[in-house]
């Protein structure tokens, strides 16, 4: 493998410490001084790598979804069927080391800013495009291909909804829960049912 330059070191670490700031504070809260903070270094050396705040988050988030996406790939990988690639895709959105209060709350922070911020939307879709593209693999396989159109939409959503619901409701849906009303409805879109959520 290649060494990583001092700059990707050092961008590393410090979209590292923006993402564990995004998880205490918020993204209003998370200010360059509370990432310089966290990283042990100036207001500065942050601004020599990062040229404001926003690129700062997007890095951080972009770094978290790298994180997510590799485990969902690694289950993708193990799978022997479209339907075990189906499960794979659903599991690994809601892998217990990224499906936790702390990092939901990052997320919802993000999102929020989404409508406003052209990075933040860039960034957005193509998260949604690649989930679209995961799930479009096991599901042509599984059905024609308008309702399998139709039924990755349905999943990402309902994937949304419990990563919204997640974030907002304090002791609300736990993992478990959550598999459990994703396995519901993937077995309701299976067998031919009404799209309920669209």
């Amino acid at each position: 493998m290649p060494r990583l330059s001092i700059e990707q070191i050092r961008r590393k670490e410090l979209s590292e410490a923006a993402y564990e700031a995004l998880q205490v504070w918020g993204l209003p809260g998370t200010t360059l001084v509370r990432v310089a903070a966290k990283a042990g270094v100036s207001k500065g050396i942050v601004l020599h790598y990062f040229r404001n705040k926003d690129e700062l988050i997007e890095a951080a988030m972009r770094r978290a979804n790298a994180a997510l996406r590799e485990e969902v790939v690694r289950r993708l990988q193990e799978s022997r069927n479209p339907r075990e690639r189906l499960e794979a895709v659903i599991a690994g959105n809601f892998d217990p080391r990224f499906f936790v209060p702390q990092i939901t709350h990052a997320w919802l922070s993000f999102c929020g800013e989404v409508p406003r911020n052209p990075q933040f939307a860039r960034l957005q879709r193509a998260i949604h495009a690649r989930m679209h593209s995961n799930l479009m693999s096991a599901l042509v396989e599984l059905l024609p291909r308008d309702q399998a159109v139709a039924a990755a939409r349905t999943i990402s959503i309902m994937i949304d909804g419990l990563w919204l619901r997640h974030g907002l409701v304090q002791g609300g849906i736990d993992r478990d829960g959550a598999l459990t009303e994703m396995r519901a409805l993937v077995a309701n879109l299976l067998r031919g049912g009404r799209n309920t959520l669209l």
